[in-house]
């Protein structure tokens, strides 16, 4: 298995609802640092997983709907709880949509999983990740 990663970063703000979160219940900003891996069996025909300078320019486009942003006014996350876990599977989503129209080229369309890491701090992250089903020859 063949895996390629690029990282990046936005910035938010946000609360939380529940007791659970304590102080994170009033508005907070995070930084987050984006680590998103492509994954596949075999090499496409030029050698790679997929064209590294285009998936990064993809993610970069996909964090900037999110980049600068106080996702409580975001329309996408009403009644929801942004949480990093949270965030990961909707940029996981975000990315797999941009693979399924092909924003990542043809070669991306054999990709066999991805995962998105979003690192709160450098304690702390949390991972979405998912294998993707292999269209029939």
């Amino acid at each position: 298995m063949y895996s390629l990663s690029v990282r990046d970063h936005f910035m938010v703000a946000h609360s939380f609802d529940g007791r659970i979160f304590g102080p994170a219940q009033r508005l907070h900003g995070a930084t987050y640092v984006v680590d998103l891996v492509f994954k596949r069996r075999e090499l496409d025909d030029n050698g790679l997983v997929v064209d590294i300078g285009l998936a990064g320019t993809v993610l970069r486009e996909v964090l900037d709907d999110l980049n600068y942003r106080n996702l409580d006014d975001e329309p996408d996350f009403s009644g929801s709880n942004t949480t990093t876990e949270m965030l990961a599977g909707v940029i996981f989503g975000r990315m797999r949509q941009r693979i399924e129209v092909g924003a990542l080229g043809p070669e991306a369309s054999t990709l066999t999983g991805m995962s998105v890491t979003l690192h709160e701090s450098h304690l702390a992250w949390a991972r979405y990740e998912a294998d993707f089903s292999i269209p029939s020859e």
